[in-house]
């Protein structure tokens, strides 16, 4: 089962995961994809740790999210456009390589007896980005997001922190 959860920054999209999660199992998995980029970055993972409490497996995984063994669990994924970045910078700005690579994770997904809720940001929805790589990754983020919603079972766009169900 995959629940996809999309929305714009600070919409609420990472706490209606949570709940969703702990409402679905009593012991849920946050798998966390990003990086640890610098001190300001450092500072967001630390609030986001804070918000779980000891009922929390914390698992960090840049890329390979489908390796991880979650069979039977719920786990939360947090986020796809940290993930994305991740493939992206790994493979040097080529957003056919970065898209491929997570559709096979995405694809890989789907095959696992797990529940994953996976949160995505809408970053297309803002002002049209100043750069050539920054043009580039909101088309990728903007392509992944299509994949998932496509492939997940339930799909929820968050505003105000209101769910707007999608897809049920």
């Amino acid at each position: 089962m995959i629940y996809f959860i999309t929305g714009g920054a600070r919409s609420g999209k990472s706490s209606y995961a949570m709940k969703l999660a702990k409402d679905l199992a009593e012991n849920p998995v946050y798998v966390a994809t990003a990086r640890h980029w610098d001190g300001d970055f450092q500072d967001r993972i630390r609030r986001h740790q804070a918000e779980r409490d000891e009922h929390w497996t914390s698992i960090e995984e840049q890329k390979e999210v489908s390796s991880l063994q979650l069979e039977s669990r719920v786990a939360v994924i947090d986020c796809v456009t940290l993930w994305l970045t991740n493939f992206f910078v790994d493979f040097e700005q080529d957003v056919d390589k970065s898209f491929e690579a997570v559709k096979q994770e995405i694809d890989k997904l789907k095959t696992k007896n797990t529940t994953f809720i996976i949160i995505s940001n809408e970053i297309g929805m803002g002002v049209h980005a100043e750069t050539a790589t920054g043009r580039k990754f909101t088309d990728l983020q903007g392509w992944a997001n299509q994949y998932l919603a496509k492939n997940a079972d339930k799909a929820i766009f968050m505003v105000s922190g209101l769910p707007m169900i999608l897809k049920e």
